[in-house]
């Protein structure tokens, strides 16, 4: 049995994989030293998804496509989604598998009508996300990385939220007893999320965008990476 299964969806484009590898590589390296059993599936290669039961937790990584597309690949993702909360499975969505979980439990998403969110931005916690157990020690407000033009527009019933920021207040959702998601991206270092800025220079330029304060601003996300580790760790029985 694999202790944390990453369900990665999609690949990033030719110049980031080059230099940085895939997704599931960013995640594997964001848990290093915790002694988990990770395996990485690829739905979007036509790789089977394992049976909820086969599994500890899951995580399901970021992409580059939008879910409003309905991928075949990404509905047939949620509908493992919906199977593994009816097992309630530890689940744990970031970016666009935070917007996939909610598509997939009830909930809209579509393009956020205040346009993307990028660069290193604070969060804050909500009364709720002060409150949750899962989010003990973190303080009521921390620093992401965030790249994204899809939110989660409407919540699924019975949604909770825990985290928002200035532009979307959907940054972390508790879904059930073991479901947690979050818009921002927790396996990120600082060169990725400078490259991913980098690589869109002309268009965050062409639309009034300070790019050099958006590279200026990058440091470290110890907090939501910390995140990642306790709850992958936690799905795992490991703590």
């Amino acid at each position: 049995m694999s202790s944390i299964l990453i369900i990665q969806t999609g690949s990033p484009p030719a110049d980031l994989r080059m230099q940085w590898g895939e997704q599931g590589d960013w995640f594997c390296s964001a848990l290093t030293g915790l002694g988990l059993a990770v395996s990485v599936v690829r739905p979007h290669l036509g790789e089977a998804l394992p049976e909820p039961a086969e599994v500890r937790g899951a995580a399901i990584t970021g992409s580059w496509s939008m879910v409003t597309d309905r991928e075949d690949w990404s509905e047939r993702t949620a509908e493992w989604i919906r199977s593994a909360m009816a097992e309630d499975l530890p689940l744990f969505g970031v970016c666009y598998g935070h917007q996939l979980m909610a598509h997939a439990l009830g909930g809209r998403v579509d393009y956020h009508p205040g346009g993307p969110e990028v660069g290193q931005l604070p969060v804050t916690l909500s009364a709720a996300g002060r409150a949750d157990a899962a989010l003990a020690g973190v303080p009521q407000q921390f620093d992401v990385f965030l790249t994204h033009e899809q939110s989660v527009l409407d919540l699924p019933a019975g949604a909770e939220v825990l985290a928002g920021s200035a532009h979307d207040p959907h940054q972390i959702l508790r879904y059930g007893r073991n479901a947690l998601s979050v818009q921002f991206h927790p396996e990120f270092f600082p060169d990725l999320m400078r490259s991913c800025i980098e690589r869109r220079r002309s268009s965050f330029e062409a639309k009034g965008a300070d790019v050099a304060a958006l590279l200026a601003a990058v440091s470290e996300t110890p907090v939501s990476r910390q995140m990642l580790r306790e709850l992958c760790a936690a799905a795992a029985g490991r703590v």
